[in-house]
């Protein structure tokens, strides 16, 4: 029986080297896939080896204007001169772009681009406006002949199609969450003066989106009526620009509401550091008035962490029923699940348990069984 030619996929990987959070465990965890559970039909080809990329501390950490501008440059340069050479080099059957944007040049390959969210139409008030102008020109160049779009959950699909048309054809992937490898470390508890099961638990950038302030509220009020000992832990950096940066209204917050010695700041920590925190989390607490997945909702679930969550739609799409939703942006109602938590023990039992299973339904063997499907089956295959 002959057998069917390989299919060849270029993945590109270049924004490793500045991805942070979400887009950062999304490229890595569907590399590290790729290589874990390969496709008889499939050859994949890496843009840059994934480790290597993401270790790349050149465009990483605070930076002037002048290096601000530098890897806008470079990251131009490369999306629109250094991938179309790769392409022509190694002539993929797709290239894949998991970082919104694909070359504006004409390409002989059909491509998946991934457009994570629809934040930038949505909540333009977010981002600074010639940076929004400029980054938005580029996904629409990119949105070439043969492309599919790649997006997230339902919700973000949806989105996209309000804003994007549709044109294109928009596959939903439901992405696994990172795999947190390795011994938690058994010194950041009692360093930081946390009990087992003492603490309700956020962790990502202090993006305005992220409602975090709102947390802070009602921890306060949490504390106030139910006299709890618990503390707040919120781990992460700064939001990715001035405009969307809330950690210094948070660190004010605290200060002002006299939380110092209860609000935990520890800012960007290694998987040890994050691996200890879910271990010992009484609640994982996720505000957000806008996702589009929420991948930390499934690490706490797989470490048999309750979650209370807003009911933003790519939340309740992937949290299903196994989360505690409250009305987004509605302080009393996320202090009340805050207090019910903590009185309801059969509650977080249940929670814990419906989390666990839901957490099952998010592999990285089934993403990437959804990528291999797109791959192969899409209607601009042929």
């Amino acid at each position: 029986m002959d057998k069917f030619p390989l299919l060849k996929v270029l993945l590109d990987l270049q924004y490793l080297n500045v991805a942070t959070t979400g887009i950062k465990t999304y490229m890595l965890e569907l590399a590290h896939a790729a290589r874990q559970f390969p496709h008889p039909e499939i050859e994949w080809i890496f843009s840059h080896d994934p480790e290597e990329q993401a270790n790349d501390k050149t465009f990483k950490g605070p930076q002037s204007k002048i290096q601000k501008l530098n890897y806008h440059l470079d990251y131009f340069r490369w999306k629109e001169f250094q991938l179309p050479d790769l392409v022509k080099y190694h002539q993929p059957d797709i290239l894949i772009c998991p970082d919104f944007i694909s070359p504006a040049a004409s390409l002989p390959c059909r491509r998946l681009t991934v457009i994570h969210d629809a934040f930038f139409w949505q909540m333009p008030q977010n981002y600074p406006k010639w940076w929004r102008k400029y980054f938005l020109s580029l996904i629409r160049k990119g949105l070439k002949e043969k492309t599919e779009i790649i997006t997230t959950t339902e919700y973000s699909k949806n989105s996209l199609l309000e804003h994007l048309g549709n044109d294109l054809p928009i596959t939903v992937v439901y992405q696994a969450p990172k795999i947190l490898n390795g011994v938690s470390s058994p010194s950041f508890l009692p360093e930081h003066k946390l009990a087992k099961e003492g603490y309700f638990l956020h962790v990502g950038t202090f993006d305005k989106r992220k409602n975090l302030p709102l947390l802070v509220r009602s921890y306060a009020d949490f504390l106030a009526k139910s006299q709890s000992a618990k503390k707040l832990v919120l781990v992460g950096g700064p939001g990715q620009s001035t405009v969307m940066n809330d950690k210094p209204i948070v660190e004010e917050l605290v200060k002002s509401l006299g939380l110092e010695e209860k609000v935990i700041l520890p800012g960007y920590l290694d998987d040890s550091d994050v691996k200890a925190l879910y271990e010992g989390a009484f609640c994982y607490v996720f505000p957000s008035e806008n996702e589009g997945f929420g991948i930390p909702i499934l690490e706490a679930m797989e470490f048999g962490v309750p979650v209370i969550h807003s009911d933003q739609l790519a939340l309740m799409e992937v949290a299903g029923a196994a989360g505690l939703h409250f009305a987004t942006g509605i302080q009393s109602e996320l202090t009340e699940k805050m207090i019910l938590l903590e009185r309801e023990r059969d509650l977080k039992a249940r929670l814990v348990q419906a989390g666990k299973a839901r957490s099952e339904d998010f592999s990285a063997q089934k993403f990437i069984a959804a990528f291999q499907d797109t791959i192969l089956r899409s209607p601009l295959a042929k």
